[in-house]
């Protein structure tokens, strides 16, 4: 078979991502905090482009569904494509060379820090919160220790995790101080001796333990209870316990009650997770009896080209092509990064809207009339691609008359009822967590049971549907709900 070298012609189309495309797509599924981390580090890095807050609140203007900064874009682009065009000839206004060595000696210094009236006060100067190893290490110091005691109650207190329990044996405590265990039995007891009570134990039974011992209740009820039928404990069985320890059940169920208010994470005050509180993107408003959708622009830069490079461009300057290169490259990276977040606002402002005219029965009634939605219904409502609803509603939050809610919540699966509508699956959930809320501790109800009550609200889902809505919700079974006391 002989082969041969062919030259063939063939037109074909084909999407490329080009940067300017991924950082568009990239900025839609951001989250707030995480588009503010974005444009600072742009700030940063890019000196053409440069925020001003001050005109930000001079020219703060009601949202439109179009946008707003159109014909300013297509100013700044004009400029830019006519900076490209222009040869850079020699200016002897501008003397860039000086410029770019005084770019960074600035800063203030102390002594204008001092003067300054911007400065924070002393007392806003908060240090690190204290943690659980300062505080024991605290404790530690005030102790009557020798050298060799000390080391190892450092070592004790090192391996504790963030809940306080110890995640060393003493064994390789021992072996990495050169003691016996004795004495590093004997320096752990010194150690659990410390505030908060049970810190320093090794599983949980000896950590209840010890805060009973701390309340005077060593050989009680309740210590024999945690001492021999943790277990039991742990799923309930009062009534073996009972029969077991030979007591009667309301003793029983009032040593449990005693044990239920101990603290199994004796660490968790001193804690180091920060709350992060949510700041909507876009608010809902009842007026009348319309609803308004307005952008959330407080804290968001106010992003604009410096007027300084817009100047040199324009008029040209003393600089090398080099230098020039890169000041377009910028120039253009600034401008699209300004047309991506005014896209990315434009995008969230119709999604959301979309959703209202689709949910205006669960904002005016509750949650009770949430409709069933699937992205496809908002996509072609907006004319937009699924994936681009996908992406702008994810980790965007939503401040309704109703409350706070992620803009996702209202995109919802839909389940038969009777008469052949539909309703939506958060309802069934929020149905279900009502008829737990309103139940007997005593004797709550199974999962059958909810079946057979929703029914009568002519909801006809199986038993599974229920259990798995209830995990979702986190709630426990029928005998995990169950309460004696």
């Amino acid at each position: 078979m002989a082969l041969d070298l062919r030259l063939n012609l063939k037109l074909s189309q084909q999407l490329v991502m080009t940067p300017q495309l991924q950082q568009a797509i990239k900025l839609l599924q951001l989250s707030r905090m995480e588009l503010l981390d974005m444009i600072s580090q742009e700030l940063e890095e890019n000196p053409v482009l440069e925020d001003n807050p001050l005109e930000q609140a001079e020219e703060k203007e009601e949202v439109k569904e179009e946008a707003p900064a159109e014909e300013t874009l297509s100013s700044i682009e004009n400029t830019t494509e006519a900076g490209d065009a222009k040869e850079v000839h020699q200016d002897e206004q501008i003397d860039w060379q000086t410029y770019l060595e005084g770019y960074s000696m600035g800063g203030g210094t102390f002594e204008a820090l001092e003067e300054s009236e911007e400065r924070p006060s002393y007392e806003n100067l908060l240090t690190k919160k204290s943690t659980l190893y300062d505080h024991l290490m605290w404790q530690l110091n005030l102790a009557h220790l020798d050298d060799t005691q000390r080391r190892i109650a450092g070592e004790i207190i090192g391996n504790l995790d963030d809940a306080g329990y110890l995640q060393a044996t003493l064994e390789e405590i021992s072996d990495l101080v050169q003691v016996n265990v004795e004495a590093a039995e004997g320096v752990l007891e010194v150690v659990q001796s410390f505030d908060p009570v049970g810190v320093a134990c090794r599983n949980l039974q000896e950590c209840l333990l010890l805060q009973l011992r701390s309340l005077g209740l060593e050989g009680e009820l309740p210590w024999l209870m945690l001492e021999q039928h943790l277990s039991e404990i742990e799923s309930r069985k009062y009534n073996v316990i009972a029969r077991a320890l030979k007591v009667s059940l309301d003793d029983v169920l009032a040593a449990a009650k005693i044990i239920s208010g101990l603290e199994p994470r004796p660490g968790r005050p001193f804690s180091q997770e920060d709350i992060h509180y949510i700041t909507p993107d876009i608010f809902v408003h009842k007026i009348g009896d319309e609803y308004v959708v307005t952008l959330n622009d407080e804290g968001l830069p106010n992003l604009k080209i410096n007027a300084f490079y817009r100047s040199a461009l324009q008029e040209g300057a003393k600089i090398d092509k080099s230098a020039g290169d890169y000041i377009q490259d910028k120039m253009r990276s600034a401008v699209w990064l300004i047309k991506s977040i005014h896209q990315r606002q434009r995008t969230i402002y119709k999604v959301t809207k979309s959703i209202v005219k689709f949910q205006k029965d669960f904002f005016e009634k509750g949650i009770d009339h949430l409709k069933p939605l699937v992205l496809r219904d908002v996509a072609e409502d907006i004319e937009m691609h699924e994936s681009t609803v996908s992406r702008v509603t994810t980790n965007k939050y939503v401040q309704t008359p109703r409350g706070l809610f992620e803009l996702k919540y209202f995109f919802n699966s839909g389940i038969s009822v009777t008469g052949g509508e539909s309703v939506a699956s958060e309802s069934v959930k929020s149905r279900i967590k009502e008829i737990i809320g309103g139940e007997n501790p005593k004797k709550p109800y199974s999962d059958q049971k909810i079946v057979e009550i929703l029914k009568q609200s002519d909801i006809n889902i199986a038993r599974r549907t229920v259990t798995k809505y209830r995990e979702m919700l986190g709630l426990g079974s029928s005998t995990e709900r169950k309460r004696l006391f």
